[in-house]
Parts: structure tokens; sequence; C-alpha cells
């Protein structure tokens, strides 16, 4: 089975992969959850808005997904259990023509493999 669980609440500095202090409330309830599940595995996806090249954004991407599986590892959860990726622009939710669109496809997403 599969869980999909999209992050609300994991912010960066803008432009980095710095997590800001705010999200460490959401991602310290995400170490509970996956905790809850010792058995399954995490992949960490990465994504971005259209701003700036599509060769950047994949590896802003990639370097936001890692920060969040770095955080996780270092409170409690197997770092075996954690794969990050970065899908950069690839895969949006919404209008990347609209700020709130653009806001939207900023996001990290978890899918629980159990």
């Amino acid at each position: 089975d599969k869980i999909k669980l999209e992050a609300k609440g994991i912010n960066f500095e803008t432009g980095k992969d710095v997590i800001v202090p705010a999200s460490f409330k959401n991602l310290n309830n995400l170490v509970k959850l996956l905790n809850e599940y010792p058995t399954a595995t995490v992949e960490i996806q990465g994504h971005t808005d259209n701003n700036g090249t599509p060769e950047s954004n994949k590896t802003l991407s990639q370097k936001r997904a890692e920060a969040v599986k770095n955080y996780l590892a270092a409170n409690g959860v197997n770092i075996s259990r954690l794969v990050a990726i970065g899908y950069g622009q690839e895969m949006p939710l919404a209008d990347n023509a609209t700020e709130a669109g653009k806001t939207k496809n900023r996001r990290v997403d978890f899918i629980l493999k159990y």
C-alpha cells in the first residue's frame, strides 16, 4: 500500500534549501507519524514553481528534499527508510501563471510505502 501526504507548512528560505523554523512543528509531527509505521519507507519529493530554469529548479528541489530527509533522520527516523527525489517544476499542482498557483507548486510531498 502507499499513502501520499502533502506536507503542509514545510517552507524554505526563498531560492534556498534552508528550512524555515516555522516548519519544524509540522516536520516533528511527521517524525511521530513515521515512527508509528516503523517498517514504512518514505519517498520525499521536492517540487518548485517555474521561476528560474528547469535545471536550477531540479537542483533546488533535490536539495530541499535532501534537507527534509536530513531533518527527519536527525530527529529519529532511520535514514535507510528515506529517499529524497527532486522533481523541479515537472509536476505542478496548479497554474504557474498566478502567484497562488506558484505557491501551491512549491511543496514537498511524501509517499509512504508499507
